[in-house]
């Protein structure tokens, strides 16, 4: 239904505001004072303050433009003329108030931006997803519903300095990594739109170095977790999921997410298809992982249908295994064992066991713990350790792991 304008003027006041009948046509009612301001009055009885006006210096020229200032009794007939004073002030410094509004409404948010690359992107794990959304939420939450071209370097740069001091230079270059990743696609698909990642760079901003946690000699911190794990971890299945991690260099996910059916015991064999580097990893199994594994395997049958398939089962947990509800347990056993523990600090101290300890290959190392290894061209002939090599080798590092942890 178009909206049809009647020569009707008044002064526009509370009182005639609400004075005005709706009728079988929508009309509106012009302002006798402030050209171009008006209060459109719909059959239904819905009554919105209107503002017309020609942009550019084109005079009458220029195309007509109606932008809604408001509905009444949402806001006050005197507030709406003040609105509509200002938007006609920025018309007259050459702005279109219409079409900037047209502009943000099409202009993504940084929540629909967000959606956007999380279906778009290749298909992720669901810890994947879990940690991208637990980034988005808790550091740019109060942004997610703020439009992508109202984000500012300035923003950026205080949001960067605000999660350090509060949070930590890793959480403060995860955030600032992920906001970047999500304009990087719309910067793409709207025109004009830029990403204040790369304008805050621009402007002499520097995401923090990368500091990775280096652990003292093994054989000075394998007492003290060693203790720290008896005395500490009360469930002895957390406690053997410690030390598997220990003898093998695996990381959390992989032990914690490891299933009987990944588990050959008859070949003395492990495989994990999904691996952080991508590659799967296959390892021999050594005397001190037959030792863990005989005691899970003996326990399988008193946990229920639901844990059974977990090489480390949980009866409390929803997923039917043990999960990151751990991770309380690295600080007691840092204070039960008198030295700082964290899970990744034993794949660090199989590494330094096997490259300073023992002096294996480091290509053998890289092997073990599944690194990505370079395609340089020697590596690249060369063929892969057998299962045999590799054996021999796990059970010198995790014999020596049991030296110095006794020493």
């Amino acid at each position: 239904m178009s909206t049809q304008a009647r020569p009707r003027k008044t002064h526009i006041t509370k009182r005639a505001v609400d004075a005005l009948k709706p009728e079988a046509r929508p009309f509106i009612a012009w302002d006798d004072r402030l050209v171009g301001f008006g209060v459109r009055v719909m059959p239904s009885g819905t009554k919105s303050f209107i503002l017309n006006y020609r942009p550019g210096p084109g005079g009458r020229k220029a195309p007509n433009r109606r932008i809604v200032i408001g509905r009444c009794g949402v806001i006050t007939p005197d507030r709406a003329r003040r609105m509509a004073h200002e938007m006609l002030g920025r018309v007259a410094a050459g702005d279109d108030p219409a079409a900037e509004r047209a502009r943000a409404r099409a202009m993504p948010t940084l929540r629909q931006a967000f959606e956007e690359y999380l279906s778009a992107g290749p298909a992720r794990k669901p810890g994947t997803l879990a940690a991208y959304r637990l980034t988005v939420c808790r550091h740019l939450g109060s942004w997610l519903d703020r439009s992508l071209d109202t984000i500012s370097r300035k923003d950026v740069e205080q949001c960067f300095g605000r999660l350090t001091a509060e949070a930590g230079w890793v959480q403060a270059n995860s955030a600032v990594k992920m906001l970047h990743a999500l304009y990087r696609r719309q910067c793409v698909d709207v025109q004009g739109l830029h990403n204040p990642v790369d304008q805050w760079r621009a402007a002499g901003g520097r995401l923090h170095r990368v500091r990775r946690r280096r652990i003292p000699p093994p054989a000075e911190v394998l007492p003290c977790w060693h203790r720290g794990i008896e005395e500490a971890v009360r469930n002895p299945v957390a406690r053997d999921a410690f030390r598997f991690g220990l003898y093998t260099g695996m990381r959390r996910a992989e032990v914690f997410g490891l299933r009987w059916a990944q588990v050959d015991l008859a070949a003395l064999t492990l495989r994990v298809e999904e691996t952080k580097s991508g590659e799967p990893l296959e390892l021999p199994l050594t005397r001190q992982l037959g030792a863990i594994l005989g005691r899970r395997l003996a326990e399988r049958e008193r946990y229920p249908e639901r844990s059974r398939s977990w090489v480390f089962p949980s009866a409390k947990s929803r997923s039917g295994r043990i999960d990151s509800s751990m991770q309380h347990l690295n600080a007691r056993i840092g204070e039960a064992g008198g030295a700082k523990f964290w899970f990744h600090a034993l794949r660090n101290c199989f590494i330094t066991v096997a490259d300073r300890e023992l002096m294996l290959p480091t290509n053998l190392t890289k092997r073990l713990v599944n690194h990505a290894r370079p395609q340089d061209v020697t590596e690249g002939y060369a063929a892969d350790w057998t299962m045999a090599q590799l054996r021999e080798s796990a059970q010198r590092i995790a014999d020596r792991i049991d030296e110095l942890a006794a020493a």
